[in-house]
């Protein structure tokens, strides 16, 4: 028990960083009951997750600058994606994702690691409504529906999206991301209770290490700045990949 505990921990302070805490918790749910359905083990996690996260969010937009504008209605949107996400995650095997994942998880890296000044601070690009429109729509429904049925990197990839498409710096990009997944959570946690996929009472004590993990994820990251988790996105992505690759190939 204190092995999953430590790593409720360690997932809630990635996940508050820079996402990825699934691929921590969800592994040690499964090393400690071997005998654990793949659906519990992602449902159990979901319960976990959502408390970290949404004390996460919570922290950044006290102390950083959310675009509320944008966060909620891609928060709103990602709810019923993740759900249908979740609802469809039985009928497409994760044997489909990986290769792709592992693949945009490489790009990502790559590119971070090229553009040193990419993240650092927020630029004056002027962002356009249709813009705006398209990126919420995508965080919301693609990212969202991704979430519910596999969910590595989700994150990560709001991040990128965020930063790349919004010219923000890495630590707003994180408050937004950090929304959007409470509503990708609360979307795919409703469709795992109703299947009764969730066990209810690991979740919970999971929860408590998880929010403080998300706790001290978030304000190290808002003490520390872009470059801090700029260098965290990093080796949480190259974990990712080393993860997926020996689930695909080991």
């Amino acid at each position: 028990m204190t092995s999953l505990l430590t790593a409720a921990t360690a997932a809630g302070w990635i996940d508050a960083v820079v996402g990825g805490g699934g691929l921590v918790l969800i592994p040690a749910l499964m090393m400690a009951f071997p005998q654990l359905p793949p659906a519990l083990a992602l449902g159990t996690n979901k319960l976990t997750a959502i408390t970290g996260t949404t004390v996460a969010a919570v922290t950044y937009a006290r102390r950083t600058k959310l675009d509320r504008s944008i966060a909620f209605p891609a928060a709103a949107l990602a709810v019923p994606a993740a759900g249908f996400g979740a609802l469809s995650a039985s009928s497409l095997p994760a044997d489909w994702f990986r290769p792709l994942i592992m693949a945009l998880l490489i790009a990502v890296a790559a590119f971070v690691t090229l553009r040193p000044g990419f993240g650092a601070v927020q630029e004056t690009e002027l962002v356009s409504r249709r813009r705006k429109f398209a990126v919420i729509a995508a965080a919301g429904c693609g990212i969202g529906f991704y979430d519910g049925v596999f969910g590595p990197g989700t994150g990560t990839f709001l991040i990128m999206m965020f930063t790349s498409l919004l010219s923000l710096e890495f630590l707003q990009s994180s408050a937004l991301a950090k929304v959007v997944n409470v509503g990708t959570n609360t979307g795919a946690l409703t469709v795992f209770a109703v299947q009764g996929q969730v066990l209810w009472m690991l979740g919970a004590g999971m929860a408590v290490c998880n929010i403080v993990g998300a706790a001290l994820g978030a304000r190290m990251a808002l003490r520390r700045g872009s470059g801090f988790v700029r260098t965290v996105l990093l080796v949480v992505v190259t974990g990712m990949v080393v993860k997926l690759c020996f689930d695909q190939f080991g």
